[in-house]
């Protein structure tokens, strides 16, 4: 390190490490008792926070932000949880179905326990002697034995559930369900709901959940999406809600639009919030417009929060939490690479460390940038994003009144090898989405210099860097495999399949290949479209009714099903909404064999379609991934 370089991380540093001295030695600090992408340990000389583009946990002590250890866990790390008050932590790895259990003195792993599918929040009792995890899919609370290994109990949890959270006598968990809002408030003891905060019918996006120090309240902030506003007309806008757990209002919930907040100026995207130690201030950061917010907490059961200051953040905001001694709060900018502290007195940047190093390739990252930014070129009015609707690659579980009629929102997964890309094959290439930046529902001015062809007339591609890195990370997204098929296909399922391969179904002249698709780019735009019986359901429908086949990987975790998102299960695919055989020949089966052909679909992907699709010559939008 130069001279001045030294100097310079000095300043950063020493106004904080001043302020620790003056506040003295803080007694034990009990961490937060919320699950989290970054969190302290027991007595606050040091944090985790787990990098999702990664794949590792970094420990860093704190107040000097030196990174202890980098620690390799495997696919998209979220949650992380120190074992009571020793050096252990625990990590959901979500993409490869694990509990990491790492030593952070060693810095290294000391045990894999499996899951069953998607584990998200992560928190340990007092002593560390459970771990509590949510599993998104398929909607289940483990409890853990860490010294074990096992899983103890598995409690129904809601769909999809995501934050966590434990109360301070460890006698209750309080579970969110990411796709709704809907909180669950489970005893310790024996998984029973306790209580049950319902959601409106707009709530969305729903990742964390934190508790006040009193116990009183709880914060958890989503999105609320208007799915009958057409052309993003006030669709979507971003919320705190505020529980409450004891008190005269006690069992209700208060929602705060954080839109009108601070008067007129809109923010996007909250994804996680932290109370201060006082209990005093909610520090709420917000990924779209990388700024944050920190709020009064009113003490009232009517206001409950108000603005009390703010300022920006870098890019895409993913963790926020504040330090032991309530002197600053941390953040996680996700796609920068690095954890700021920035002082609750006024705001300034206190210190700051990097935490890992870019993985992603500079086009990917350029494109992620844009993809998760609700600020121009991408937009004018700083409300949505893409990710406001594809966080991660996935779907939000919403069906949009769009002008050209329903349509439910598809995951990314697969994009590159199922172009034309829409329900209505309107667009050839994922450049196309310039479209959608300059439109009515983003507003924007756009990435491409000059007038906008026809979506689905000459190509634009190599005609703008930052649309050709929109379309390298939109089109980078791949399938994890199917949970119910990790040990190979099961029998219902091998009945299935072959009731799926059958000419007297014809599920497969549509769903054919590696990727159970036929939508492949063709020349002069020859599109494969079929009416598959469904366009006609939806009265506001504007375009033909004839559908691009969309995959069928992943079905089991992307309900609601079909173009306009009517049917809510497989079996309703393959009955309610399928009365004249159009969409496959089904109702010549009976119970069993439907079943059978349901836990088939389930069981998709059970193989990486990838390798099968170059060896068999599918074309890949953008060349062969490596």
């Amino acid at each position: 390190m130069t001279p001045q370089a030294f100097l310079q991380n000095i300043a950063l540093r020493l106004p904080l490490l001043i302020a620790c001295l003056i506040v003295g030695t803080a007694p034990a600090f009990a961490q937060s008792r919320s699950a989290g992408l970054l969190n302290f340990n027991s007595d606050g000389s040091r944090f985790a926070c787990s990098n999702r583009d990664s794949g590792s946990v970094s420990i860093v002590s704190w107040p000097d932000l030196k990174v202890l250890h980098e620690i390799p866990v495997g696919l998209h790390p979220e949650g992380v949880a120190w074992l009571g008050t020793s050096q252990l932590l625990a990590c959901c790895v979500y993409g490869d179905d694990n509990i990491v259990i790492m030593d952070a003195t060693e810095g290294k792993v000391v045990r894999r326990i499996e899951v069953f599918d998607e584990p998200y929040g992560i928190v340990s009792n007092h002593d560390g002697s459970r771990l509590y995890v949510t599993l998104e899919y398929p909607g289940k609370l483990l409890c853990i034995n860490p010294s074990s290994g096992s899983v103890e109990h598995e409690w129904a949890a809601g769909a999809m559930p995501r934050g966590l959270a434990i109360t301070a006598d460890d006698s209750s968990l309080f579970v969110t369900e990411y796709l709704s809002a809907r909180v669950l408030q489970l005893s310790t003891a024996d998984g029973s709901i306790q209580y049950s905060w319902d959601p409106a019918s707009t709530d969305n996006l729903c990742r964390q959940i934190v508790l006040s120090p009193s116990g009183n309240r709880a914060y958890l902030t989503h999105i609320r999406s208007r799915i009958t506003a057409a052309h993003g007309n006030g669709s979507i806008f971003p919320y705190v809600s505020v529980l409450r757990i004891s008190g005269e209002a006690k069992g209700t919930r208060h929602r705060v639009p954080m839109d009108t907040i601070r008067g007129t100026r809109v923010t996007a995207n909250p994804w996680d919030c932290d109370v201060t130690p006082d209990g005093k201030a909610l520090c709420v950061a917000f990924a779209g417009t990388n700024d944050m917010y920190v709020c009064r907490i009113t003490g009232d059961d009517y206001v409950e929060i108000d603005y009390q200051t703010g300022w920006s953040l870098g890019s895409n905001p993913r963790a926020v939490r504040c330090s032991p001694d309530g002197s600053a709060v941390l953040v996680y900018n996700s796609l920068d690479f690095e954890v700021v502290a920035h002082s609750l007195r006024d705001g300034r940047t206190v210190g700051k460390v990097a935490v890992t190093q870019n993985p992603l390739p500079d086009d990917v990252l350029l494109g992620k940038k844009l993809f998760y930014t609700a600020l121009p070129p991408m937009t004018s009015r700083g409300w949505i994003s893409c990710s406001s609707c594809h966080p991660d690659g996935d779907a939000d579980g919403r069906t949009w009144q769009q002008p050209e009629g329903l349509r439910s929102t598809q995951p990314l997964a697969g994009l590159a090898w199922t172009h034309p890309v829409h329900w209505s094959a309107d667009r050839d290439e994922v450049q196309d989405f310039e479209h959608t930046i300059r439109g009515l529902l983003m507003q924007g001015p756009g990435l491409l210099k000059g007038n906008l062809p026809d979506a689905m007339a000459e190509k634009i591609t190599g005609r703008s860097q930052r649309l050709d890195a929109l379309a390298a990370y939109t089109n980078s997204h791949r399938f994890t495999l199917s949970p119910h098929a990790k040990g190979g296909l099961s029998p219902a399922a091998k009945r299935g399949q072959q009731i799926f391969l059958s000419p007297e179904t014809r599920c497969s002249s549509c769903h054919s290949g590696p990727f159970y698709s036929d939508s492949q780019p063709l020349p002069n735009n020859q599109l494969k479209l079929h009416d598959v019986g469904t366009g006609r359901d939806d009265k506001t429908e504007l375009m033909s009714p004839k559908y691009d086949t969309p995959t069928l990987l992943g079905l089991y975790r992307s309900a609601p099903y079909l173009h306009h998102g009517h049917a809510a299960t497989l079996m309703d695919v393959l009955t309610t909404n399928n009365p004249n055989d159009q969409h496959g020949r089904t109702s010549q089966l009976n119970h069993d064999q439907l079943s059978d052909l349901a836990e088939f679909l389930k069981a998709l992907p059970f193989e990486d379609p990838e390798p099968a699709a170059k060896s068999s010559g599918l074309l890949r939008v953008g060349g062969a991934q490596e």
